[in-house]
């Protein structure tokens, strides 16, 4: 993908995250904005690792010798993928502590009842 359409993709996932933490309270807005900045960049590089892990797989074969039997490993892609995913997660987690209580109880329910919020 060029980077180009990647930045043009990451502009599309900061506004849709800038409206879904739109209650922020202004006094938290800066910090919110780097988070809501980090957050959409991991979310446009965790969709494009999660296209290349679905056409390839999580493992390969791989061997060390030609004296060696292939054995499947991790690809580094999914462990990537992994990592990203969990500082996503915790990014999103901070967003989510950063709004005001009545909005916090308001996504904890619709997460409870399978919501695709976030």
């Amino acid at each position: 993908m060029s980077l180009a359409k990647r930045n043009e993709k990451v502009r599309t996932e900061q506004k849709r995250l800038m409206a879904q933490f739109s209650d922020i309270p202004p006094n938290k807005k800066s910090l919110a904005h780097g988070l809501i900045v980090q957050a959409a960049r991991l979310r446009v590089a965790l969709n494009e690792m999660w296209e290349d892990i679905s056409e390839k797989g999580y493992y390969t074969l791989f061997k060390q010798s030609e004296q060696q039997d292939p054995y499947e490993r991790e690809r580094p892609v999914a462990k990537l993928y992994n990592a990203q995913e969990t500082s996503y997660q915790r990014i999103i987690k901070q967003l989510i502590d950063l709004l005001p209580d009545e909005k916090k109880e308001e996504i904890e329910k619709k997460q409870v009842e399978g919501s695709d919020l976030l």
